[in-house]
């Protein structure tokens, strides 16, 4: 049977994946940044002339070839490091990537059944809804806030928006302009081209001009002077406790490296020991980094006293530094396992090492060192926009730690590197990442990388991080105005469609 659009459904079962795979490549480490944009007309194509049961199916597609495409590297997690057979595996991450498809089908089916048929809904509609489902997906459950359109902006012009209106802000103007692209084509008219092409214009050439705005300026003082340490330690051995005693060497032999710079950055859960088993080793560390003026930094599993079963994955301050942080946003199945009672013991991949953490709370003090606030995000959690805004605001600089060795040679890691370099730039704030093996940087205020780590090799990198006086729109007002503009523009079409549209009729 034939999809009303005209395309036999062959063709839609081709395009579809394809338009949501082209968000990938638009995307770390490819940043074919035109990609997304080609992404976004193509799925206005494919969606303007189904109805809303096609359009289910049509979404589903989409966010298969968008999550099949972007997030494939849970797999390698499952197998490589939970030990799953590659059938397992690979059903899992089918499983994975299709379940976080059903949002782009109810996207669809919200698309075509309540404002594809609205005034502006074509236009307008397409790129509010986008970025309030972006905004769902990072809010459902725990939370993906993955493979967001705008993070492809990084370098283009539309970089300037970014200190303004966050990542959501610069999806919502990369599917507008997508829209526009549809819309230009179907129409084919000069009047119309020319509509589209001054809206497209003026958003491009005014995040042009922004980008020459300085939000933030640098502090009087000196830069202070950091030093990043990447040990890159198998993930297959580090939780093995026999291999313990190779790691501290490794450490020590690193050390004398370190010393003397104000700042000094070790990875998440850098040693595999609860901090109070730990301080044999850690304290001596502590006592030498204050001598020499210097504050550690450092991940590593913490338990509170009197908890009894509960422990944290955490990063804490020593030296001329003071303050622990627990992570508060957790990874299923890496972190916690989801239905535990049922699914532990079932494989591997339920009984992860350090798969029982206790979310911190909200609302923790701010890391110290010496005289200045750090923001401290522990892997995933440097991907939420709004968690990451609210610190920014009362910190100097931002650290974020991870063990990226999880999803090793994947795109995972690269990705994950871009959403950090967007989270400086939204809060004019420079960020220091500390990873296991890589990719370890200092980021500027702009989310430029200074200095980067190659992957898969131990490494010290050193470079200097300026304290910036001064705040964003971004990170002073959130995420929040971005969100409320979206639905402020739905509700006016949905007015107008209701008065002066039916006026008209």
């Amino acid at each position: 049977m034939t999809e009303r659009l005209g395309l036999h459904p062959l063709w839609v079962l081709l395009l579809m994946p394809l338009a949501g795979a082209l968000v990938t490549l638009s995307l770390a480490p490819f940043d074919f940044w035109p990609a997304g944009i080609l992404s976004c007309a193509l799925y206005c194509y494919l969606l303007s002339t189904c109805d809303s049961g096609q359009a289910l199916r049509r979404g589903w597609l989409f966010g298969l070839g968008l999550f099949g495409s972007g997030a494939s590297w849970v797999y390698v997690s499952i197998h490589v490091y939970g030990y799953a057979s590659v059938p397992l595996a690979a059903l899992l991450t089918v499983l994975f990537c299709a379940g976080l498809a059903l949002l782009h089908a109810l996207f669809a089916w919200c698309y075509v059944r309540f404002v594809r048929p609205l005034p502006g809904g074509m236009l307008l509609g397409f790129a509010a809804l986008w970025v309030l489902f972006e905004w769902l997906r990072s809010s459902l459950l725990t939370g993906f806030p993955w493979l967001y359109l705008g993070y492809a902006h990084l370098d283009t012009w539309l970089a300037g928006w970014a200190p303004v209106l966050g990542v959501y802000g610069l999806s919502f103007i990369t599917a507008l302009t997508g829209s526009c692209l549809f819309l230009a084509w179907r129409r084919r008219q000069w009047a119309a081209l020319a509509v589209y092409t001054s809206l497209v214009l003026t958003l491009w050439v005014g995040g042009a001009a922004l980008r020459q705005v300085e939000w933030v300026v640098p502090a009087a003082q000196q830069p202070l002077t950091v030093a990043l340490y990447q040990p890159n330690i198998p993930q297959q051995l580090k939780w093995q406790r026999a291999y313990y005693p190779a790691i501290l060497g490794q450490f020590d032999q690193a050390l004398d490296d370190m010393y003397g710079y104000d700042i000094v950055l070790w990875p998440e859960s850098a040693l595999p020991r609860f901090y109070q088993q730990a301080r044999d080793y850690l304290d001596p560390v502590a006592t030498r980094m204050q001598q020499e003026g210097s504050t550690l930094i450092t991940g590593i599993p913490f338990r509170e006293p009197g908890n009894g079963s509960d422990y944290f994955n955490s990063i804490i301050a020593l030296g001329t530094g003071e303050g622990v942080y627990h992570k508060q946003h957790l990874v299923p199945f890496g972190e916690y396992v989801p239905l535990e009672d049922w699914l532990r013991g079932l494989i591997d991949f339920f009984d992860l090492p350090m798969s029982g953490f206790t979310a911190g709370p909200e609302g923790q003090a701010m890391l110290r060192a010496g005289d200045f606030r750090v923001a401290p995000f522990i892997c995933y959690e440097v991907v939420y926009p709004e968690l990451v805004a609210r610190a920014a605001q009362r910190a100097d600089l931002l650290v974020t730690i991870s063990n990226d060795s999880w999803f090793g040679a994947s795109i995972g890691p690269l990705q994950h590197l871009q959403m950090a370099q967007m989270r400086a730039l939204e809060t004019g704030r420079y960020m220091l990442r500390g990873t296991n093996n890589g990719v370890s940087a200092i980021i500027d205020h702009r989310g430029r990388i200074l200095v980067r780590s190659a992957q898969f090799e131990e490494a010290i990198i050193t470079g200097e991080a300026e304290v910036m006086l001064g705040s964003t729109p971004a990170a002073g007002f959130g995420t929040k105005p971005v969100f409320a503009g979206c639905i402020l523009l739905l509700l006016l079409m949905l007015v107008m469609r209701h008065t002066l549209w039916r006026e008209q009729k």
